[in-house]
């Protein structure tokens, strides 16, 4: 149910029944714990402006109807259809009725509606078991007795809400895989048809997928699109798509909707459009969406809602593609207008969102890892872009990186307070690329000048600035993780990223951070141009030392990717290698191969990188020489046995 107008932070001022009514839409697949915050921002942007606006979030629809007794039945009838059903879905097939049984107590228990199901769960008898649950056996304490229970070392003998939910997701992800298997073999609950939109220079196989006949998945979405079409009677549909797992839905939404309502104005946006979608020429995009937008979304919204209501013309529409009606070609105006201040964008607002219905899973045990999927996070940007803007593998020239625009401390306390008024619940995750120090220290003073009882968490570079008493004050006010990103442990490569700080640097913020209570996360990277084994052996041993000395709790494994809008991307000689020849694109041009002379091996190295992550996490091998880790010979590092403890006996 819809809340009334009044309990927005945002509500229309003076809404104009006889404006455009428009409908925000998130399009599978986004997150399952959490609203993407898109919608939220422009809901509550547009209705500052008295626009009427709602939104809605297909992606959790989707998915809670299909996870139900009667969408599992539908999925066990296309099963029993199947001539070669896999072994996945014969398992499926043999306990259906314990699958149709527990569902819905299941997702109850995800939801938080049914906390005391956990004891169930976690037992290990209330679930049917397929294919996903092998991987417990990757927890077992290799001194445990034979059949001993493998989860209680990795959750402890108290941790049977974890625990039961980890089960929980792992009985949701064999679904996953029948659904797969049965359905639909591009279905993700992440990255659902990922290929056919990512990095595709042509459009011809979406178009391909999109003009083939609807499945059982394709059917449902349509259906749920309508009925959200029905109850608020959009006169502009956004389609706001995030990453390149949500566009094939995205257009089956638009594809439905022009079908049955061809008066509706569709409009395509997002950051996948941001980032992929700047050389678009492809005509037949435009026979599922009227317009599609670059960048922060507010000024091309306004400019083409005047477009609609005949206020001004299509030559002044701001960063929008369109189709031309005379010659059928594409056509791209951005006529110049000032970007809309972020300090004006509004309050992002949840209103109309289940909000009690979202799943807080529980798929991986790296602890920054389950903050994405585990809770509802209220998500808020600090400042629009990123303030240090000089990284070279990142996206710098494009607008959600380059324009860095911050908000004083009380506006970002007065957003956050009318979001804990709407939603009742208190957890933060600032989603900035680097949140900026000097506006964290502000922002923390004013909540703890406030006495905002509020948790959070965020993306940070590891520079000096964060001293140990600004970690402390950090804490103080609520900061329970931060993330920030350490790449190569290499100070050579380090320089040639251009992050700005040293690895002796990072030892000494990271260990304030800790030492504060804060949980430590570093983004970690290997294949980046000229980097060689040596390299990466050398910084697999930087890493093993800051986990030794607890300066970081968790981290992940990024394979280095070149894309055309970063420096690498923009000028590959400047750091050693060349790029190879696109096709000519009509579509989606992000990504981009390239040609290292070191000719390393990068991705045989990832194999042991991440295995040697996986057990410090766990505080495994953290003793051992790197090299055990690597299932062939590598060389000895490089890099002093007390690297790490010296760096933090110094100080700036």
């Amino acid at each position: 149910m819809t809340a009334p107008p009044n309990s927005s932070p945002n509500p229309s001022p003076n809404p104009n029944p006889e404006g455009p009514r428009v409908l925000s839409v998130i399009p599978p697949m986004t997150q399952l714990n959490t609203p993407y915050p898109s919608t939220a921002y422009l809901t509550g942007f547009l209705r500052s402006r008295g626009v009427q606006a709602q939104q809605v979030d297909l992606a959790l629809a989707l998915i809670l109807e299909l996870l139900s007794r009667p969408g599992l039945q539908a999925v066990r009838e296309e099963a029993l259809a199947l001539k070669k059903p896999s072994q996945r879905v014969q398992g499926f097939l043999a306990q259906y009725e314990a699958y149709s049984r527990s569902i819905g107590p299941t997702l109850a228990f995800l939801q938080g509606r049914d906390a005391t199901l956990a004891h169930r769960i976690a037992a290990r008898g209330f679930l049917p078991e397929g294919p996903r649950f092998a991987a417990l056996e990757a927890y077992a304490d290799p001194e445990d007795e034979p059949g001993a229970d493998a989860l209680g070392w990795a959750f402890g003998s108290l941790g049977v809400q974890d625990r039961a939910r980890h089960l929980a997701t792992l009985y949701l992800n064999d679904i996953a895989d029948v659904l797969k298997d049965a359905v639909d073999p591009r279905f993700e609950f992440v990255r659902y048809a990922e290929r056919l939109a990512m990095s595709q220079p042509t459009f011809e196989p979406l178009a391909a997928a999109l003009a083939a006949p609807p499945n059982l998945v394709d059917r449902t979405l349509q259906r749920l699109a309508l009925a959200a079409v029905a109850e608020h009677r959009p006169t502009v549909l956004l389609l706001s798509v995030p990453f390149p797992g949500a566009v094939y839905a995205a257009f089956r939404i638009a594809q439905a909707v022009k079908a049955q309502h061809p008066e509706i104005v569709t409009v395509l946006g997002g950051g996948y459009v941001n980032t992929e979608l700047r050389e678009l020429k492809e005509p037949r995009v435009f026979d599922f969406f009227d317009f599609v937008t670059l960048d922060a979304g507010e000024r091309p919204l306004l400019a083409l809602l005047d477009h609609l209501q005949g206020r001004r013309g299509k030559s002044r529409l701001v960063r929008t593609f369109l189709r031309d009606a005379d010659t059928g070609a594409v056509r791209y105006v951005n006529f110049a207008e000032p970007e809309v201040p972020f300090a004006e964008v509004g309050t992002p607002t949840w209103d109309g969102l289940p909000l009690h219905s979202y799943l807080s899973l529980l798929d991986m045990l790296n602890p920054m890892h389950r903050l994405w999927s585990d809770g509802r996070w209220n998500k808020l940007t600090v400042a629009h872009g990123c303030y240090w803007k000089k990284c070279s593998f990142c996206d710098v020239s494009l607008d959600y990186i380059g324009r860095y625009d911050a908000a004083s401390a009380e506006l970002l306390c007065d957003r956050i307070e009318a979001i804990v008024a709407e939603t009742g619940q208190t957890g933060f995750h600032f989603v900035d690329e680097a949140a900026p120090p000097k506006s964290l220290k502000a922002l923390a003073a004013e909540i703890q000048r406030r006495q905002l009882p509020i948790t959070w968490w965020g993306n940070i570079r590891f520079e000096k600035t964060f001293t140990p008493q600004l970690c402390q004050q950090l804490a103080d006010s609520g900061c329970i993780a931060i993330s920030g990103g350490l790449e190569v442990a290499s100070d050579r490569l380090l320089a040639l990223m251009k992050k700005g700080v040293s690895v002796d640097q990072v030892a000494r913020v990271t260990k304030g951070f800790s030492d504060a209570g804060v949980l430590v996360h570093a983004y970690l990277m290997y294949g980046f141009p000229t980097q060689t084994v040596q390299d990466t052996v050398d910084a697999l041993e930087l890493v093993r030392q800051l986990f030794v000395h607890g300066c970081i709790q968790s981290g992940f494994w990024h394979r280095f990717t070149c894309t055309v809008h970063s420096p690498v991307g923009l000028d590959p000689a400047a750091y050693g290698v060349t790029l190879q020849e696109l096709p000519e694109v009509t579509f989606g041009k992000n990504d981009i191969g390239f040609f290292d002379p070191t000719g390393t091996d990068h991705d045989a190295l990832g194999v042991g990188l991440k295995k040697a992550l996986y057990n410090y996490m766990h505080g495994i091998g953290l003793e051992d020489d790197v090299r055990v880790w690597f299932d062939f010979n590598v060389p000895k590092t490089r890099i002093a046995r007390r690297r790490i403890e010296r760096a933090l006996a110094k100080s700036d």
